[in-house]
């Protein structure tokens, strides 16, 4: 196989497999975030096209981010049961046939199966809880550093392709705007086909930064306990403090993020006069410096106590969110927002598994996360449904964006608690890693 060629060549110049890996992870939720965050430019354009109303159109959205979130333990499931690139690559055929079906939808009841189910689920089984995966098994030394690549390829896609498809939206339509969506998740199946291996004992490695190859764990070969060992996890997990801590503040993240300002940021600017096309532009702004401020959490969240690194980050992102309505959305004003918002607009995930890993395990860490990252995901969902029935209702965003606020300040003093009712927990802060 070409990754096993590939891994003997890298190994030659000391270099390890896990890299690609890595590589092809992040490319692969590049690809399929892209995808995720194409709606964000289609509420205006199917509002005009068939009519449908905010809540309509949110509800859809709102369903597709549950089943995102709802996934993710099951697909951690499945990955440690199929592994990791069969379920991805069945995952972006599901993404795949969505955005085609897309095409030729005409009602509400079309874009509710096809963007609220069949992409929803598709994503789901692509989404942080792959990153952590990978992170996990391949990685020792600097996992944190690759669980925020991981998370910044995520969110950047989500954020970054939305200037060019809204350019294309507004020049040839939406339909053929999603054309790129498909484009990029063609490409990222070949790159899973050719190059993602499941765990490093496949090629004979350890994982980075260990001595000696681990022999996979046993999996699980009926069905039944397939589908029992996710739930066994959240039984589990559901005993201890530390799990309902980050549940409740990934809810938090989801609603101050992905639901809220993903979902409605076009729409947000368009009521203060702020064209798609610039809107959009604002996104990416916020996604490059996402980019940095996540991959320099994961560096931090391997230095530095997680608890303490939480509190900031929704500390300051609930400060952005109760400020922006003051800057009367001028170009200025949502430039300064989008970088100071951008450094965090999913710092918290570094410290957030390597909180769930420390305190239950690398085996079960992505099961709890899966749990973990479904708070986050019922959190969009609130929020993706909550600021379109607040727009419809009171003809404004602003509750929701104090909501938000709020809530992130919460979330902030609460992860201070972590670790504290529980009889086992591990120390919250980590060790440095070495250099």
């Amino acid at each position: 196989m070409l990754s096993a060629a590939l891994a003997r060549y890298l190994a030659a110049r000391d270099i390890h497999y896990g890299w690609v890996v890595a590589a092809t992870t992040f490319l692969a939720m590049l690809a399929t975030a892209g995808a995720m965050g194409a709606p964000g430019v289609m509420i205006v354009p199917l509002q005009q096209e068939f009519g449908w109303q905010t809540t309509d159109i949110s509800s859809a959205l709102a369903i597709r981010l549950v089943l995102f979130g709802l996934m993710g333990p099951f697909a951690a499931a499945f990955m440690n049961h199929y592994g990791i690139r069969q379920v991805v690559t069945v995952a972006l055929l599901l993404i795949l046939a969505g955005l085609l079906g897309s095409l030729l939808m005409t009602e509400v009841w079309q874009l509710v199966l096809l963007w609220g189910v069949i992409i929803g689920i598709g994503t789901g089984m692509t989404a942080l809880v792959l990153g952590a995966t990978v992170a996990t098994r391949w990685f020792t030394r600097r996992r944190g550093l690759v669980i925020g690549m991981m998370t910044a390829s995520s969110a950047t896609g989500q954020l970054v392709f939305l200037p060019l498809l809204a350019a294309l939206t507004d020049s040839v339509g939406w339909r053929l705007a999603l054309c790129l969506a498909v484009g990029m998740i063609v490409l990222a199946m070949l790159l899973v086909l050719l190059l993602m291996r499941d765990r490093p004992a496949d090629l004979g490695l350890p994982a980075y930064g260990e001595l000696q190859p681990a022999p996979p764990p046993m999996a699980d070969h009926r069905l039944r306990d397939l589908l029992v060992s996710p739930l066994a996890a959240l039984r589990e997990a559901s005993q201890s403090q530390t799990f309902w801590v980050l549940f409740g503040t990934f809810f938090i993240c989801g609603f101050s993020t992905n639901g809220l300002i993903q979902t409605h940021w076009i729409t947000l600017c368009g009521d203060f006069g702020v064209a798609p096309v610039g809107a959009a532009g604002i996104l990416a702004v916020i996604g490059l410096f996402d980019l940095a401020g996540t991959i320099a959490s994961g560096w931090l969240s391997d230095r530095y106590d997680n608890r303490w690194l939480l509190f900031w980050y929704y500390g300051l992102r609930g400060l952005s969110l109760l400020v922006l309505p003051l800057t009367g959305f001028s170009m200025y004003g949502l430039t300064l927002f989008a970088v100071f918002y951008g450094l965090d607009w999913v710092a918290t995930v570094p410290p957030t598994v390597r909180l769930a890993a420390d305190r239950f395990g690398k085996e079960r860490a992505n099961l709890v996360f899966g749990w973990i990252f479904m708070g986050h995901q019922l959190g969009a969902a609130t929020a993706a449904y909550g600021g379109g029935a607040a727009r419809d209702g009171f003809a404004s965003y602003l509750p929701a964006l104090y909501a938000a606020g709020a809530l992130c300040i919460l979330a902030a003093l609460l992860a201070l608690t972590i670790g504290r009712g529980d009889r086992r927990a591990a120390p919250a802060g980590v060790r440095p890693a070495p250099s």
